[in-house]
């Protein structure tokens, strides 16, 4: 192999990714699979990764599944406690689940918002630590947070989810000031609008579509295999001194007005 292109090739390690059943975490395991990454699933609904990891084994790396519930920091450490033990090391985390809910601001579920800091933030410190805590004894590790387009900017009726991805992005940043002297590199992905199965209805939505294609100046909708590049890119030694950046990935909405 091009001794430069070998600088993204994943062959031997490990990669772990939540909320991967589907959507952009399974977009992302399939590109990690063919980067040369052994891939492990996650999310709640065993019978989903079941289905996942059978679409999957036409690759060529290993595909394991861990189901747990992301927002349980006990479930989060006895599962990858165990993993490790009796599977083998975590090389590379992607804290990819979340959820949306779209709501006026003042007639927002308070018990709404709690369960979206709790999937969207609390899941990144609990399965992060977990990991790290391993990856800090092998001086090595690559940890991917999933953010947003909203993580810098703000659109009416989802304020609770903008305040989620922008914490997302702080704690990237606070993650990488407390472990890159450990040898980690943690940096965050923040897609734009990308066509998933939970962004169908705004799919559908010729309206909200027309203002996608107004508003960003690549003029479309995003598609998962366009942050497939971005991920093998951070989880890879060509990403060696990248630490704490957020690198946006939404066709140049976040660069103009």
């Amino acid at each position: 192999m091009h001794k430069t292109l070998s600088l993204f090739d994943l062959t031997g390690k490990t990669a772990l990714i939540t909320g991967s059943s589907q959507g952009i975490g399974f977009a992302l395991a399939q590109g990690l699979l063919e980067a040369g990454a052994n891939v492990v699933l996650n999310g709640r609904d065993e019978q989903k990764l079941d289905t996942a990891v059978q679409k999957l084994s036409i690759h060529a790396g290993q595909c394991h599944q861990l189901a747990f519930d992301v927002t349980d920091h006990d479930a989060c450490s006895q599962s990858i406690n165990r993993f490790e033990t009796d599977v083998g090391p975590i090389d590379i985390l992607v804290n990819n689940a979340g959820m949306q809910h779209r709501t006026p601001l003042e007639d927002f579920d308070p018990a709404m918002f709690d369960k979206l800091l709790q999937t969207n933030v609390t899941s990144v410190f609990n399965v992060g630590q977990a990991v790290a805590r391993h990856m800090i004894k092998r001086r090595a590790g690559k940890i991917i947070n999933i953010g947003s387009i909203q993580t810098s900017l703000a659109r009416p009726g989802i304020a609770p989810y903008t305040a989620t991805k922008g914490a997302v992005g702080n704690l990237t940043k606070g993650m990488a000031t407390d472990w890159a002297q450990y040898g980690l590199q943690i940096n965050a992905i923040a897609p734009g609008y990308f066509d998933t199965p939970l962004n169908a209805a705004l799919v559908a939505d010729e309206e909200f579509s027309q203002w996608v294609a107004k508003r960003t100046p690549t003029g479309r909708w995003g598609q998962l295999p366009e942050l497939v590049g971005a991920c093998t890119f951070l989880s890879s030694p060509a990403s060696s001194f990248v630490n704490g950046h957020v690198l946006y990935v939404d066709g140049g909405m976040s660069a103009c007005l």
